[in-house]
């Protein structure tokens, strides 16, 4: 099969083509035909050798994300009826930029008609989390929500969502371009991240009490900047890094205003609970409800110039890659 894997810890270089043996579906997985390929800033992270922690990776490896795409075989205990010839997304921990994956079978989610295989790989995480957000954070109708970095793939699914709730949403983004596409998307009102007064701006849109719920993607100073915002009482994520760190909050002082904390960790979710939440946002997506923003597509082969373009920042929306 044909992969791109990550030959050593480095720049985007070190992410080249390669060839691989053809997996084999074992007891309880299935192979999938791989149609697109999800991917994440996180995954550029990794590949230049950060959250060595989090990640237990070593080269070579293929990296990890999600995938969409056919089942073309099933393993001993795999409903092979049910499943060969069925369109399908699934996460992938490790091996997703490959033309084929194998993948346990109850990780996998079908793809309702309506909705392409393409927008499917573009939604089995950022819309996943962002569900999960959404549900940990309890959001009601009639809060006021603030989404930082909310152009990017996820932060595009949570002003859609976090609108379709009742939620008055105000969004920061960084350039004319990326706040023309979330004022489209919903969001109520939208500041410009380059403006050096935007923590200014966001005060006066949410108003004096500030906001019920913060959705921090960016993380770093500005993700510390939008936990000012957050009102007594209220509830702040810090759960994207892009900027080389989460958020660093005083957890004292958000104990003393009641403030809630929630992060990554909070967002880890068990194969049954991300396959009913991806479920989910594919039902939502056929009904024409929520849409996934896709900048580019590159093929496989080209991996290398997407991570490019990921850490450059200047796609609109997600990076996708084409098997």
């Amino acid at each position: 099969m044909r992969v791109a894997q990550v030959e050593e810890f480095g720049g985007p270089e070190v992410l080249v083509p390669a060839e691989l043996p053809d997996p084999v579906a074992g007891p309880g997985e299935v192979v999938v035909a791989v149609d697109h390929i999800d991917t994440l800033f996180v995954q550029t992270q990794i590949r230049a050798g950060a959250f060595g922690d989090f990640f237990d990776v070593r080269p070579p490896y293929v990296p990890g994300g999600g995938v969409s795409g056919t089942v073309v075989a099933t393993g001993e205990g795999v409903d092979a009826a049910q499943w060969t010839g069925r369109r399908v997304v699934a996460p992938v921990e490790v091996g997703s930029y490959a033309s084929l994956a194998t993948v346990p079978a109850d990780h996998l989610a079908p793809v309702p008609e309506g909705v392409g295989l393409r927008e499917a790989a573009a939604l089995v995480h950022d819309a996943v989390t962002a569900l999960a957000l959404l549900d940990l954070t309890a959001v009601e109708p009639g809060e006021t929500v603030l989404v930082t970095g909310a152009s990017g793939g996820m932060g595009t699914l949570l002003v859609q969502l976090a609108r379709a709730r009742g939620a008055r949403v105000v969004a920061v983004a960084r350039g004319p371009e990326k706040t023309a596409l979330v004022r489209e998307l919903g969001a109520h009102t939208v500041i410009d991240a380059a403006s050096p007064d935007w923590p200014d701006r966001a005060r006066e849109a949410l108003g004096e009490r500030g906001a019920d719920v913060v959705l921090d993607g960016v993380g770093g100073a500005l993700g510390a900047a939008a936990f000012a915002l957050t009102a007594d009482a209220g509830r702040f994520s810090a759960h994207g890094a892009p900027t080389g760190a989460f958020a660093t909050v005083p957890e004292a002082g958000a104990a003393r205003r009641g403030i809630r904390l929630l992060g990554i960790a909070d967002v880890q979710l068990t194969p049954t609970t991300r396959a009913s939440l991806t479920t989910r946002a594919l039902t939502e997506a056929a009904a024409g409800r929520l849409r996934p923003v896709i900048g580019a597509v590159f093929p496989l082969e080209r991996a290398a110039q997407a991570h490019e373009v990921i850490e450059g920042r200047g796609v609109v929306g997600k990076v996708m890659l084409s098997a």
